[in-house]
């Protein structure tokens, strides 16, 4: 499958990632529907190399948990009620990277790249769930928003200057939900 498949409209990972699932009814469709999808999905993120592809982990299990729990979770914080939070913070628990000094060629400077020890699924789910983290504790909430297209379920985090965005993205809903809306305008003149 081709990472094409894979939709990046929502200005935040953890948002991307609960993005995988996406339609309502008979357009549902779930993007992780194996331990391969994972890995594309993490490629395309460029949270891993393609290199690494052969050697990593099944991480669907915990792939589909800790997208079922942020969603969950999301809701939950959406009317103002706690979630508990297991397999996050089990994820930021169990992946430690440590930090290594790395020269930044193209800039012309170091930089620090962190590594794991090994190559777990927690270390490779971690990105998604720092960003997770930081949504729910650093981030504007309130900017957290669905798409308004009836018939689509996919998330963002508004970062426009007037935080009046209503779509996930103008190519997959706006321009579809601005021309229905002009049909349904001349229809009654």
């Amino acid at each position: 499958m081709e990472s094409e498949q894979f939709i990046f409209v929502a200005n935040n990972l953890a948002l991307d990632f609960v993005n995988t699932e996406v339609g309502v009814g008979e357009q549902y469709s779930d993007k992780l529907e194996n331990a391969e999808n994972v890995l594309e999905w993490l490629q395309a993120a460029n949270l891993i190399s393609t290199n690494q592809h052969k050697t990593l982990p099944d991480l669907l299990p915990l792939a589909k948990e800790l997208r079922a729990e942020m969603s969950q979770t999301i809701a939950h914080a959406k009317k103002g009620i706690g979630y508990e939070t297991k397999c996050t913070n089990s994820i930021l628990e169990k992946a430690s990277p440590y930090p290594q000094i790395a020269w930044q060629e193209n800039e012309k400077k170091f930089v620090i790249n962190y590594h794991h020890a090994k190559l777990t699924p927690e270390a490779l789910l971690q990105p998604v769930a720092h960003a997770f983290l930081n949504l729910l504790t650093e981030l504007d909430f309130s900017l957290v928003k669905q798409c308004e297209a009836d018939d689509c379920v996919l998330m963002f985090h508004d970062q426009t200057k007037s935080h009046r965005r209503r779509w996930c993205s103008m190519a997959l809903c706006g321009n579809r939900m601005k021309a229905a809306a002009h049909r349904k305008r001349n229809r009654t003149k």
